[in-house]
């Protein structure tokens, strides 16, 4: 169906290319985002695409040619250290490629960046942001519900998107011209539950979810159910957005007799939540989801006697090349270091965010064209090898995934350990 949407799209943007759409040959005059440098945060992100778009007339007047790949990522926000991270990686890959051959000629790619706040109501006005400036395909978000609410924005526009770690459903079922690199919710609560249930032991889970997330809620139900399937049994709370306390939820969860608890939530509720576990004594396990896997988490993690688990899309070292490569990129360059936690370790989302650029570039390829009609109509043939692993579309356009990484937090040393791979079954 995806495949037969997308061609329809190829007819209705080549018919209105002249009427409302900027060219794709030639660079727009919006502006993009120096490739090589690391997103900015708040107001200097913004000036940043401002300084930039006055830059963007240089090329074009030059006679260079240019593609533009749109980044739809958080940079502020409950999840703007994670977006920072899936930045990282697009960036380092545009670094190691900056130019694609399209019809035989050979283009400048340019990242077009914007924050769009972690926030789903800040998400269609930084998409449209996005669409101004003429890009041919976009990658991000991090965050489900921010990328479910810029994709009617792609859709209406006929440009495709790679969703890089959104795992909700609803992203591609939603949305015709999105597509996914990672695996889907579904999946990654199942793999927890069977985890929690089979490895670990445990018959009782507690879990935490943040009231109107998307990400936070498909997932405490996917779990839920695997878990209860399997014998288990399920308490489970939400909090409101902003709350900052977590002692009264944690004191439920022991009240419970809860083995583990389950928070799918953002960075920065993970900290707290982790504080508040240590704080009470809560000898179970801490299961997070993808977004816990990052630098800000396992530090707050460092010297508290707390379990805690996790699901990935990739695990450090699973890419010598690569992980040598990013570490040395990072090293070289303060900022980027900065925005990867203060450290040079390999964050999964970072990988993933490498593995989105390339598979942007055969899409791209594979049209022989700018024009996002006719690279969305190629993105559904796209095969490509990446560090996470081989990725490949199904007829939604969901990744062919079969397997996440289960990683744990060694406290003493502040450092994810690779645990095992798990898969569903």
């Amino acid at each position: 169906m995806k495949k037969l949407i997308a061609l329809c799209l190829c007819i209705l943007m080549a018919l209105s290319v002249f009427a409302g759409c900027a060219s794709q040959s030639a660079p727009a005059e919006s502006a993009s985002s120096e490739e090589a440098a690391p997103a900015a945060s708040g107001s200097e992100s913004a000036a940043s695409e401002e300084a930039a778009s006055e830059e963007e007339a240089a090329p074009a007047a030059s006679g260079d040619k240019v593609v533009k790949i749109g980044v739809f990522e958080p940079q502020t926000g409950d999840n703007g250290a994670g977006g920072k991270q899936e930045i990282l990686g697009m960036q380092y890959a545009n670094y190691v490629q900056p130019t694609v051959d399209i019809g035989g000629e050979t283009y400048e790619v340019k990242l077009e960046i914007v924050d769009n706040r972690t926030s789903a109501e800040n998400g269609p006005s930084a998409a449209s942001e996005l669409m101004n400036r003429g890009v041919s395909i976009v990658l991000g978000s991090y965050g489900s519900g921010v990328s479910i609410a810029g994709g009617s924005v792609f859709q209406e526009a006929g440009v495709p998107a790679i969703g890089v770690t959104c795992t909700n459903p609803q992203v591609t079922s939603d949305c015709s011209v999105y597509y996914r690199i990672c695996f889907l919710d579904p999946f990654q609560g199942t793999v927890l539950a069977n985890y929690a249930y089979k490895e670990l032991g445990v018959t009782t889970a507690y879990t935490l979810a943040m009231l109107g997330s998307d990400y936070d809620q498909g997932l405490v139900y996917y779990f839920s159910e695997a878990f209860k399937a399997l014998g288990g049994e399920v308490t489970s709370e939400d909090f409101p957005e902003g709350n900052a306390n977590f002692v009264s939820y944690i004191n439920n969860a022991k009240a419970a007799g809860a083995g583990v608890i389950f928070a799918p939530v953002s960075t920065n509720y993970a900290q707290l939540i982790i504080e508040a576990a240590s704080a009470q004594g809560f000898e179970g396990h801490l299961l997070g989801s993808d977004t816990w896997d990052n630098n800000m988490v396992i530090e707050s993690a460092k010297g508290k006697n707390v379990n805690i688990e996790i699901t990935t899309f990739y695990q450090e070292g699973g890419a010598p090349e690569f992980d040598a490569g990013i570490k040395q990129w990072m090293n070289e360059n303060p900022d980027a270091l900065t925005n990867n936690g203060g450290n040079d370790m390999v964050s999964a989302v970072t990988a993933m965010g490498y593995d989105a650029y390339f598979v942007a570039l055969e899409a791209i390829k594979a049209a022989g064209s700018t024009d996002p009609a006719a690279v969305l109509a190629a993105l559904p043939g796209v095969s490509y090898e990446g560090v996470s692993g081989l990725i490949e579309f199904d007829d939604i356009g969901d990744a062919k995934r079969d397997a996440a990484y289960i990683k744990a937090a060694n406290t003493e040393t502040g450092e994810w350990e690779f645990v095992k791979v798990q898969g569903i079954d």
